[in-house]
């Protein structure tokens, strides 16, 4: 900041700038940031969101009628069954591999340890349980290694990418299949994560591919489907394909719309709500009829709806004093969803360090360290599990299980799932039925085994399972959240109820507790209300559940949201994605357009030389070009010298509406009236500002007030010593922005012509062909320069966005990122009253981190 006079005021004030931090210099660009800070990235690009009003695009329009309206419909209709359907046969795929794989392994290493137990070689059954599960692991990790993005649970990538930053391979045909082939054996492995989160980023990438009917990874599939070719569609289909990953997860459609509303879009609007859900209930029914029909041979029986599934929670019958929970009961609740923020607020910490850590130590390093993490993960994980399973389980006695809590899934019940390691035959090991099972199969034993549970079982269950999911999310592995935090949750209610029932000889039901306890985990760390809400109940398909768990989400996300945020918003911020929030703070609005905007420009003419434009694209990496024209004192010279400078001067005066073409208009209007009065008037005012020529008055205006200089930057030309002062800071007229894709396009495809030719002449590409190479555009490095002739002229006027959303340097920050969030933007150039682009606003202009360096920096200057 410079000093701007010899004032002790501003003295004071360079003096106070200073204090700025280095985060805050880092941000605006003026000092390099420290290692262990972590600021938003400049590299990630944003999405096209808002519609590009091109002639080629009102062209297409023009063409529509309601008989073509109707059927683009019915296929984007027919598009939101398929990619439901789609979903829940990947969840289908999914879940019949992992349990193949579990069943395997667990009944192997059960009978070797069973076998073990009295010959004395149980170090045997142990290194058979460490080759599955690092076999397994090793499997998950390489296929990370071929596709980067497919490592962790999808949802902050997926989130990041629907509120409009494009991050490459997220979507990609490789990622799908290296996320979905390596979820199987992550959760084979014995590794702590769920398949849920998973199966959410399978269905965004199969609702961005499938209406694509396209792969970049795979060259050969690639038919010609010229429906939904922009990133506005393919928006809307992955909004639809992550919902009904949510609702094959949990068999829960109403909760996947709203978590894709919550959660996941940015943008949403009416008629997308119906088409989620039909997509989500597609998903559903999908796998519920494939897995009912496999599981109890009973086709069309629709018994099993989702991945997870909570079983039924109701009391014995006849027992009339069993209640699942009453007013008193609220009590407890709300005491543990405060301490179910208060570790989901200690969980989301100690991963956020460790992933800090692994950004610092890990990730540089060669590739095979990734590989030699999870290997480590996995065996600490199953010599923990086997250790605990064998040393520290208690033997409990075994009660006959209820009537409506035995089914799990297929045709298994739940003390089918026991493991009696070193117990008697009426007694179960306790610790080796929560570990050494599925986890589903885990948590349907917290939630219904009507045997208890120790509470010293339960304390040490709950730790280690703490810690190592915490060191497990992160890895270089595709892995969910949701299951962890559910089993790990459950182990705390079930503890609550076990305190509660035994020690004070309250009369309670152990699994509603257990599924608070999950609810108040998992709310800690994720901090989801309402969709989460939905999925817990339509989980147990149990309505009376929804006062308290409610209650407990929402005690748990204030509590969790006082010490930090939630785990997929720290993972968004660690890995420096520009994500904009929802609004911002009150204090921003001391912060207008021109404080933030970027008023170095590079633009474009309406009509440019094929060299000029070469040299722009090559020079620069900005993805939007301004389409401006300078205002001259002298444009007849040029008129007649310069063909290219008056098709540009043409363009402006046809362009631009002058207060003397204005004035005649009204004049005309106001010679149909009946009054004299009128006429008379108007024939006054119109000898009094007869102009010599139209457009010359406002020419005037745009010369006399200018809001900022700009360099002359014409096509031709380069900066010039010789240059006056007028022509150094010439305003600049805005006519509308094109797109680096575009302007690649139309260089590729030859669109230009002779200097000697009128612009009529210029090659017209149709809007099919504008589009025909998303959304891999070609890139301006891919351009044989022989085959153009740098004399040639574009005329990029056709091409280029003529009404683009601005504001004025005027406009208060809040509604300048409202404007920006709502409308999906991705640039958003400032103009000031008569016209002229003093600057744009880009994403990253907005982001938090730069706002809040930009208001001190403001605060200091004032």
């Amino acid at each position: 900041m410079a000093c701007c006079g010899n004032c002790f005021c501003c003295q004071c004030c360079c003096r106070e700038g200073e204090t700025r931090t280095p985060e805050e210099l880092a941000i605006l660009g003026e000092i390099q940031v420290e290692e262990d800070e972590i600021l938003p990235r400049k590299d990630y690009e944003s999405l096209d969101y808002d519609r590009c009003i091109s002639e080629p695009y009102m062209e297409i329009l023009e063409g529509m009628n309601s008989k073509k309206t109707k059927k683009y419909e019915a296929v984007r209709w027919m598009m939101m069954f398929a990619i439901g359907v789609t979903v829940g046969l990947v969840g289908l795929f999914v879940d019949f591999f992992v349990r193949l794989f579990s069943q395997i392994k667990f009944t192997l290493v059960g009978d070797s340890i069973e076998k073990c137990s009295d010959k004395g070689c149980l170090p045997l059954s142990l290194l058979e349980l460490l080759a599955f599960n690092m076999t397994f692991v090793f499997i998950a990790s390489v296929l990370v290694l071929i596709e980067p993005v497919a490592a962790g649970s999808g949802i902050p990538e997926i989130k990041s990418y629907l509120n409009g930053v494009k991050i490459p391979g997220i979507v990609r045909l490789r990622t799908f299949l290296c996320k979905a082939a390596g979820v199987l054996f992550s959760v084979a492995g014995g590794l702590f994560v769920g398949k849920e989160g998973p199966m959410i980023h399978s269905g965004a990438i199969v609702g961005a591919g499938l209406p694509q009917f396209q792969s970049i990874t795979f060259k050969r599939i690639n038919f010609d489907f010229p429906y939904f070719r922009s990133d506005r569609d393919k928006r809307d289909f992955v909004s639809a394909g992550a919902a009904a990953g949510v609702a094959a997860a949990f068999g829960a459609p109403i909760g996947g719309t709203l978590f894709s509303l919550e959660e996941g879009c940015s943008f949403w609007n009416q008629g997308l709500t119906w088409k989620v859900l039909f997509c989500s209930m597609s998903a559903t029914f999908t796998l519920n009829f494939f897995r009912s029909g496999i599981n109890f041979n009973k086709w069309g029986s629709f018994q099993l709806p989702g991945l997870l599934n909570f079983g039924e929670f109701k009391c014995s019958d006849g027992d009339k004093n069993c209640h699942l929970w009453t007013a008193v009961d609220l009590a407890f609740f709300v005491l543990m969803g405060v301490v179910g923020g208060l570790l989901g607020a200690l969980f989301n910490c100690m991963n956020k360090s460790l992933a800090k850590y692994r950004i610092r130590h890990i990730h540089p390093k060669a590739k095979f360290i990734r590989v030699l993490e999870s290997l480590l993960v996995a065996m600490v994980t199953t010599v923990v599990i086997f250790a605990a399973s064998i040393l520290l389980g208690e033997c409990r006695e075994l009660s006959s299980p209820t009537t409506h809590n035995t089914t799990l899934s297929g045709s298994e019940d739940i003390n089918s799932t026991i493991r009696q390691f070193f117990c008697t035959n009426k007694t179960y090991n306790d610790m080796a039925t929560l570990f050494f099972n599925p986890q589903e199969a885990a948590i349907h034993q917290l939630f219904h085994q009507d045997g208890t549970f120790s509470p010293v079982t339960l304390s040490v269950f709950f730790l280690l399972y703490f810690l190592l999911a915490c060191w497990t999310y992160g890895l270089s592995v595709p892995s969910g959240l949701f299951v962890p935090s559910l089993l790990c949750g459950a182990a705390f209610g079930r503890l609550v109820a076990n305190i509660l029932k035994v020690k004070l000889g309250m009369a309670i039901y152990s699994g509603t507790f257990a599924l608070i306890g999950a609810a108040a985990f998992l709310g800690g760390v994720v901090r989801m209300t309402i969709s989460l809400t939905v999925i817990l109940i339509e989980s147990t398909n149990e309505i009376t559940y929804g006062l308290p768990i409610m209650i407990t989400l929402m005690v748990a996300k204030w509590t969790g949201d006082f010490f930090n945020k939630g785990i997929y918003d720290i993972h968004i911020e660690l890995r420096g994605v520009p994500l904009l929030e929802w609004e911002t703070e009150a204090e921003m609005d001391k912060l207008t357009a021109s404080d933030i905007m970027e008023p170095n420009l590079t633009y474009v003419y309406p009509h440019t030389r094929v060299q000029s434009l070469v040299s722009i694209l090559r020079t620069t990496v900005y993805h939007a070009f301004p389409v401006v024209t300078e205002n001259r004192q002298n444009e007849r010279d040029f008129m007649k010298g310069n063909i290219l400078v008056s098709n540009n001067i043409h363009f402006k005066k046809s362009s631009v509406v002058s207060r003397a073409g204005e004035q005649r208009r009204r004049c005309q209007s106001m010679k149909s009236y009946p009054s004299s009065e009128l006429r008379n008037v108007c024939d006054e005012h119109n000898a009094a500002v007869e102009p010599a020529e139209e457009g010359e008055d406002l020419l005037q205006q745009m010369l006399e007030r200018r809001y900022a200089p700009y360099p002359n930057l014409y096509p031709d030309q380069s900066p010039s010593e010789e240059w006056t002062m007028e022509e150094r800071f010439r305003p600049l007229t805005f006519h509308g922005l094109i797109l680096r894709s575009q302007l690649v396009n139309l260089l590729i495809r030859g669109v230009c012509y002779a200097e000697n030719q009128s612009s009529a002449t210029q090659p017209r590409l149709s809007y099919a062909e504008m589009t025909e190479d998303y959304p891999r555009y070609p890139d301006i490095h891919d351009l044989d320069l022989a085959l153009l002739n740098p004399r040639m002229i574009v005329d990029v006027t056709p091409y280029m966005n003529p009404c683009p959303y601005t504001v004025s340097p005027n406009t208060h920050i809040s509604q300048v990122f409202n404007l920006f969030r709502t409308m999906g933007l991705r640039h958003l150039p400032v103009v000031n009253a008569v016209g002229e682009i003093v600057g744009i606003i880009t994403r990253h202009n907005l982001t938090h981190e730069f706002l809040v360096a930009k208001l001190r920096q403001h605060c200091i200057t004032i």
